[in-house]
């Protein structure tokens, strides 16, 4: 494998891992953003809401970008952009100063996530074999340190701009020097070297809404999934299973390392069983989870159904952006289709959250653990949409191994 595949996939490596902080720094300190501007309880979920909305806007406008700018152009300036919102964030004092930072931080994390997919898809392909769960386990060790300075934060009672300022002052510098090997468009191998060709939209083929749709309905799902755990984990130990308020913090951190374990073995899978059967595994295991969350008679047990929801739900995402890339051929319209189906992050982020909410309410949250449940059930139907086809990239690297993929001058 050439210098430019590795410094662009360790580049590029380090950008969702900087996300991976961005993100959980600023949703692990929300009481305290909270207490800081005086957001009322009632207008809170407005604040948040605001965020995955304008993220799927920015995600929108990033399909139309790419028609006239690389990916990596893209990326490289909207992540300086969200670690500064994030730094607004904690250093204003009014709450529209708040809510311009939400704003300009949601914009921006929908152009840097649908950005960064784009450019992990496209080394995959150059690659020839799947990497694209190694990105995302990269952003869940982000996802863990960022949590864990936060309650770092919160435990010495740290200011808000105390907290983030370090972070940004490390992270923005080291993103913008990396950004320089970032990797457009497919590099191919051409004689023993690698030439990088066609960057931009107009070379793709588009996508169909109608051959998408099973890929953003996948997606939704599983971010439904996500948000479930993420926002609901804590008040169900404590409230439903009966745990301490200190054990009520242990799922999400343990989701969040079962989460990164499975996406670091991921890529094995997909290459040994193929995207398919990895698919369908990570649906039933988090389907499973789901039902052991919901049947727990007490705290322990609760904690392994979330254990493993994390093991999962955490192959479903990346191989769905992955899936959404062989959809089109060339670049320019696997760019588009990764756009629109980031969308459907944000979709499942809105709807997770106040669906178990108000089935829990009206209903017992118990039973409410079970909607999602089926949810990701679903995911079983569409799985032959994860399919390599003959005619597009993939074949080789996401099928069941009939031969020796991934060896000699191709692969690492």
């Amino acid at each position: 494998m050439t210098d430019v595949l590795r410094r662009g996939r360790a580049s590029l490596a380090f950008s969702f891992f900087a996300q991976g902080v961005a993100f959980a720094l600023l949703v692990t300190r929300i009481p305290a953003i909270q207490d800081r501007y005086g957001v009322s309880d009632a207008l809170l979920p407005a604040f948040l809401a605001a965020v995955p909305i304008l993220a799927g806007v920015g995600s929108v406008t990033t399909e139309r970008l790419v028609k006239r700018i690389p990916p990596s152009r893209l990326l490289r300036w909207s992540q300086p952009v969200v670690l500064l919102a994030l730094l607004e964030v904690g250093a204003g004092q009014r709450m529209v100063e708040l809510g311009i930072a939400l704003a300009v931080f949601g914009l921006a994390v929908g152009v840097l996530d649908a950005s960064m997919n784009m450019l992990g898809v496209s080394l995959q392909r150059s690659y020839g074999r799947s990497i694209m769960l190694s990105f995302h386990a990269v952003y869940s060790l982000g996802g863990i340190v960022g949590a864990s300075l936060a309650w770092a934060g919160a435990h010495w009672d740290l200011a808000l701009v105390v907290s983030y300022l370090p972070v940004v002052v490390v992270l923005l510098p080291a993103a913008l020097v990396g950004s320089r090997w970032y990797v457009d468009g497919t590099a191919v191998r051409v004689e023993g070297a690698v030439r990088v060709e066609g960057e931009l939209g107009g070379a793709g083929r588009s996508v169909a809404s109608r051959a998408l749709l099973p890929l953003c309905l996948v997606m939704t799902f599983a971010y439904i999934g996500d948000s479930t755990v993420s926002n609901w984990s804590a008040k169900y130990l404590q409230d439903v299973l009966g745990s301490s308020e200190q054990l009520a913090t242990v799922p999400y951190n343990v989701y969040m390392v079962t989460t990164l374990l499975g996406r670091a073995i991921g890529d094995f899978g997909v290459r040994r069983f193929g995207a398919v059967a990895v698919v369908r595994m990570g649906a039933v295991v988090a389907a499973v989870g789901f039902a052991v969350v919901a049947g727990a008679p007490g705290a322990w047990v609760g904690m392994l159904g979330f254990t493993l929801l994390g093991l999962g739900l955490c192959v479903l995402v990346p191989q769905t952006f992955a899936a959404a890339g062989r959809l089109a051929t060339g670049p320019g319209g696997s760019d588009a289709a990764i756009a629109r189906l980031n969308v459907f992050n944000y979709v499942g982020f809105l709807i997770g959250s106040p669906l178990v909410g108000a089935l829990g309410d009206a209903w017992n949250y118990r039973g409410a653990m079970l909607v999602p449940m089926v949810l990701v059930l679903v995911t079983l139907v569409y799985a032959r949409s994860f399919a390599a086809q003959p005619d597009r990239y993939g074949d080789g690297h996401e099928r069941p191994r009939t031969a020796d993929v991934g060896r000699g001058s191709n692969g690492l």
